[in-house]
């Protein structure tokens, strides 16, 4: 079996951060209004109410353990690293890998979490059509082109992760003039 091989997320971007500090204060602030009003009521309308208020932390959790805490690379499959488990993304079809700062300029979400501790998802844009997400700071945004789909992955070191990523597949291409 080939050595994974381990590639640090980039750091969270301002716009992550921000985002996901006030995301996460908002969310408390209604989780915490919903409770203190269901306290005060009983039957039917308390349980739904508690239902209702039980979502604002189930989002924050379910946000946090989907973050992306790395890359690792393995044979032909990329783990886009979370909390506990791994995202697995075979890289079989792989034809071409760049880094550029804007390429997720201009994207709109299509599923997925936009900005509470990280960015990942289908989005789309004009430059990559549909593309999946796993993101901390788009500034360095790296572009995996597959047979079927495109990823954008963001390491804290470009360079070195498509380095590697030529190494270990010698037919793709690259853009080195673009990082």
């Amino acid at each position: 079996m080939p050595a994974r091989q381990h590639f640090p997320v980039a750091p969270w971007s301002r716009t992550l951060k921000l985002v996901s500090a006030f995301a996460t204060i908002i969310l408390m602030i209604a989780g915490s209004a919903v409770y203190g009003k269901i306290t005060l009521i009983t039957g039917f309308p308390h349980v739904l109410g508690l239902g209702i208020g039980l979502i604002f932390p189930a989002i924050l959790i379910f946000s946090l353990l989907y973050m992306v805490t790395g890359y690792a690379v393995e044979g032909n499959v990329l783990h886009v690293e979370r909390l506990f488990w791994s995202t697995h993304v075979s890289l079989e079809g792989l034809s071409r890998v760049w880094s550029d700062p804007v390429v997720c300029k201009g994207s709109i979400r299509i599923f997925g979490n936009g900005g509470l501790y990280s960015f990942s998802g289908l989005y789309r844009n004009k430059a990559l059509g549909n593309y999946r997400l796993f993101a901390t700071d788009f500034t360095r945004a790296t572009v995996l082109v597959l047979a079927q789909r495109t990823v954008v992955v963001t390491p804290s070191s470009p360079q070195v992760f498509i380095d590697f990523m030529r190494r270990q597949f010698p037919a793709i291409e690259t853009d080195r003039e673009r990082y």
